[in-house]
């Protein structure tokens, strides 16, 4: 058995590309139609793991052979222990990445299943606060900012899906040179109502990753 080695965001896009290739199984009869359908979606998965060895990309491509849903449920199943989990982050941990919030109100860490995590986010509803953290190059960041409901359904940066959104502006810490004392820039976007849902729906990282190289560097 080898050694987990697939992120949530790439379970979900392995996860999307077989239920791109399902659907042309029920919609398309056309052999010729259905196997490129197969190829590309087998190829995108597989390509994910550039370095994966050869155990990894048979589990995967044997996704791709499947006939029934059925089929294609039992295959990701089986690929569930290979999940990466989300790095254990503690308490104080978190604390430290937001030193100002003396009373942060914290999520219930045990009740987290990080398998399923791409990144963490809670809300503090007393003070209209979302806080994320997320593990990047080897460490912990955090961000916070105003959380405000839109009560409307559009496309979430993060996870581009459609859903219900939030405004997130967070301030930037960053600071070009040679600005004033009182230099202050805002950064928002639309983001899911629902960080769990977000993070089901999350096949790439790189929306999340740019969102916090503007605002911490």
């Amino acid at each position: 058995m080898c050694e987990p080695f697939i992120s949530n965001h790439q379970y979900n896009f392995i996860k999307k590309q077989a239920g791109i290739l399902e659907h042309a199984l029920k919609t398309n009869a056309d052999p010729k139609v259905l196997e490129s359908v197969k190829y590309n979606s087998a190829s995108k998965a597989v390509e994910l793991f550039h370095d994966g060895t050869d155990i990894q990309k048979e589990m995967l491509e044997n996704i791709f052979k499947s006939q029934t849903a059925d089929g294609f449920e039992k295959h990701l199943k089986a690929l569930e222990p290979y999940l990466v989990e989300f790095p254990q982050i503690t308490a104080k941990q978190i604390q430290k990445l937001f030193p100002k919030n003396k009373k942060l109100k914290l999520p219930d860490l045990s009740m987290i299943d990080y398998r399923y995590v791409t990144y963490l986010s809670w809300i503090d509803i007393s003070t209209n606060k979302l806080f994320i953290v997320y593990h990047v190059n080897g460490q912990f960041v955090g961000v916070e900012g105003k959380y405000s409901p839109t009560h409307k359904k559009s496309f979430c940066f993060l996870c581009n899906k459609y859903e219900e959104l939030a405004l997130f502006t967070a301030i930037s810490k960053k600071r070009p040179a040679h600005s004033s004392p009182d230099y202050y820039k805002a950064v928002g976007n639309y983001l899911c109502m629902n960080g769990q849902e977000c993070n089901k729906n999350m096949t790439d990282t790189s929306s999340l990753e740019s969102f916090i190289d503007t605002v911490i560097g």
